[in-house]
């Protein structure tokens, strides 16, 4: 018989940024970063596991196609969880010798830039530790396959704590809001491009860490300050201060990557674009009501509240025109009061297909759990529409 677990934890997005670790083999940050945890009906990864005594070995399958089992903060994160489990005694021995099958999957284009492995492994540790029976900080066991994934359990806004300590048991994540706290707010996925970036976060993080001065300048003088600024304006419901923030530090971020030796970058033309008619419609409006930001990839993910929607979309596709069917993804976009063409808007449309897609979501909760529903196990723990490529 077998015991199935799945779990769906979405992804984050970081409006102060996490940029650089204290100890790589820990995950510990330079400084405290402040997310928001998105609705996990629109985009989320899906994790179901399984023990059972015929499995032979260890195994891992991502969207369909199986993967090594090599991998050494997934391997870390299955051992963690089991050591909890024999020092709680919540299973039997026999039950920790089995191997495990784990599968998931991604409905959202993974290692683009959008958190992709912050929902895999929150989703993971979720489902491991109800796997078995474990009570432990779930945002710790998250941290150590990857840093973000650790606000990704919780949901609303969330703060990681960088800490102080050695062995990290003080960098933890903690909820700030919860999804309900700002209901008008909503979220714009602008899909530059789905395929994997140049330089990734780790390498990029390493090398900002040993090469950039002004990784050293914003980790003592500006983050801690924001977080308490971001904070305040989360609590009050403050959006100028809110977007002001947001951008603010995205900037500030792609100016380390580009401060660090070699240096990189992860901004296109597009974003680049996205950026000045973000500011240009702010300038017009005469107040801010979009804000932007830039993970370590090219697409932009854009807050604004619910009553701006139907317009910033339609600027969005006036100056990003489609010819995609699909252009629009995710929640029902409410239907505007009246249309604006936007044809004296003073930066010309780029040419068609710049943008992929655009993804409509707003801030939601944390992982659920699912004995019953969408496994990607069968009853007897086998994968369910494994590729052949």
């Amino acid at each position: 018989m077998s015991v199935i677990v799945t779990a769906t934890a979405s992804v984050n997005i970081a409006v102060i940024k996490y940029w650089g670790k204290r100890d790589e083999e820990l995950i510990l940050p330079l400084n405290d970063s402040i997310s928001a945890t998105l609705d996990t009906n629109v985009m989320c990864a899906r994790t179901s596991v399984c023990a059972r005594p015929d499995i032979e070995e260890n195994e891992m399958y991502l969207n369909g196609i199986k993967t090594s089992f090599d991998n050494k903060r997934l391997q870390t994160c299955l051992n963690k969880i089991k050591a909890i489990a024999t020092l709680q005694k919540v299973v039997d021995k026999e039950f920790l010798s089995w191997n495990v099958r784990i599968c998931s999957e991604n409905n959202f284009p993974t290692a683009a830039g959008l958190a992709s492995s912050a929902a895999g492994y929150a989703c993971l540790v979720t489902a491991l530790a109800k796997l078995y029976k474990i009570e432990s900080d779930i945002s710790q066991l998250a941290r150590l396959g990857s840093g973000s994934a650790c606000r990704s359990v919780f949901g609303g806004f969330v703060r990681w704590h960088a800490g102080g300590k050695c062995d990290g048991s003080d960098s933890t994540a903690s909820q700030i809001v919860q999804s309900t706290h700002w209901p008008e707010m909503r979220v714009l996925v602008l899909v530059v491009a789905d395929k994997k970036k140049h330089t990734s976060s780790s390498i990029g993080m390493k090398r900002s860490v040993e090469s950039s001065e002004l990784l050293k300048y914003r980790v003592e003088h500006c983050v801690p300050r924001r977080v308490d600024e971001m904070i305040n304006a989360i609590k009050g419901k403050d959006f100028q201060r809110f977007a002001e923030l947001t951008m603010k530090d995205s900037n500030q971020f792609h100016a380390v990557c580009l401060d660090s030796y070699p240096p990189f970058h992860y901004l296109t033309n597009v974003s680049y674009k996205i950026i000045d008619v973000i500011h240009k419609y702010n300038e017009i409006c005469k107040e801010t009501k979009v804000a932007y930001t830039f993970d370590a990839g090219p697409n932009a993910c854009l807050f604004l509240l619910e009553k701006d929607v139907p317009e910033v979309l339609s600027l969005i596709k006036y100056i990003f025109p489609s010819s995609n069917t699909d252009y629009v993804r995710g929640l029902d976009v409410p239907k505007a009061e009246e249309e604006n063409t936007f044809e004296t808007f003073p930066i010309q449309p780029m040419e068609e297909n710049k943008l992929q897609y655009l993804i409509y979501t707003k801030v939601g909760d944390g992982p659920e759990i699912h004995y019953d529903g969408p496994h990607l196990l069968n009853e007897l723990g086998q994968p369910l529409n494994v590729s052949k490529t």
